[in-house]
């Protein structure tokens, strides 16, 4: 009956952890830049592009993956375990000063005579370190792609995705600088653009990420990522008009409306917020995002006969999926 007990105890106790990891799923280990992640919250495509869009996002993740690890990570915490040997850690200046010579010589490209203590091919380091980047070991793909462009400078890729290394240390300056390099070599790239447009955004420049978004999109007129993070630039400029036709072009007209409301809220613009939130009603009557807010902000600037007319509405739609599922 005691080892039941204990069993019933430890039972409830992993469960609770696992209840409050859920209930806190949308701030647990949250990388990367924070307007973006609120995109990718309703399942809009913003950031850096990876090496490419089947591979899976280091920062973005599986949400559910992590909810159910969550618990268990608790224990380590609480027990004294919790290793953070897979951890992204920000590089030091050290760090970025190690990367940056990768154990290679100066290159005397006149001559091609090259002078170099690293063994193998511009490409095998770049293949090398596309691997590292994958896996997510950083500093290693960092290594091997600062070598890759050390042997040759035209390598874009090579910069490319030395970029996306840096950016995800945390090194966002000389993740634009790769980024800068990538574009000057081939600047009708439309995944180099939008990663350095994304860059310029997450450093501040708002205006030149604008128009190196632009440019990326007149190249890729259809892509979502880049048409997401035009918005978020013009967001930022204070283009709220034309960041919502630039996520409407992304995801459609209803996604493009929670996206804009969602960005107008963490500027603490609730009246726009509420516009673009009743467009998604429109559209959708029954979009449960759209009813929550709603029923939030109407009470907070003071509209609390439609705030309680919304919440009815929740309401009643509880009840009828009570009632449609049997309980």
């Amino acid at each position: 009956m005691n080892k039941r007990r204990i069993i019933a105890i430890i039972v409830a106790f992993i469960i609770t952890i696992a209840a409050s990891a859920m209930w806190t799923a949308s701030t647990i280990e949250r990388e990367g830049d924070p307007d973006a992640n609120v995109l990718e919250d309703s399942g809009s495509e913003a950031g850096t592009s990876d090496m490419d869009s089947n591979q899976p996002k280091k920062g973005g993740g599986n949400k559910v993956v992590k909810v159910l690890a969550a618990p268990f990570k608790a224990f380590g915490r609480l027990f004294g375990g919790g290793s953070d040997k897979n951890k992204v850690k920000r590089m030091t200046e050290q760090d970025a000063e190690r990367f940056t010579s990768a154990g290679v010589e100066r290159i005397n490209y006149g001559d091609r005579d090259r002078n170099s203590t690293v063994s193998g091919s511009a490409n095998e380091h770049l293949q090398a370190g596309k691997e590292h980047l994958v896996a997510g070991r950083f500093s290693e793909a960092i290594t091997e792609l600062s070598t890759a462009v050390s042997l040759d400078p035209k390598l874009t890729e090579a910069h490319n995705l030395l970029g996306v290394a840096y950016n995800q240390k945390g090194f966002g300056d000389r993740a634009k600088e790769s980024f800068e390099r990538a574009v000057k070599n081939d600047p009708e790239d439309a995944e180099t653009l939008n990663n350095l447009g994304f860059a310029l955004y997450q450093n501040g420049n708002y205006r030149a990420a604008v128009d190196r978004l632009k440019r990326a999109v007149k190249l890729a007129p259809t892509d979502e990522r880049i048409l997401n993070n035009l918005g978020l630039a013009l967001c930022r400029l204070g283009k709220f008009d034309d960041a919502y036709k630039s996520f409407a072009r992304a995801t459609g007209p209803l996604t493009g409306s929670l996206n804009m409301a969602k960005m107008l809220e963490r500027f603490a613009r609730e009246d726009d917020a509420i516009k673009y939130y009743e467009m998604a009603r429109q559209i959708d009557p029954d979009n449960a995002i759209a009813l929550r807010r709603l029923a939030d902000l109407y009470q907070r600037v003071g509209r609390t006969a439609e705030s309680e007319a919304v919440r009815a509405v929740i309401a009643s739609s509880q009840h009828a999926n009570a009632v449609s599922s049997g309980r």
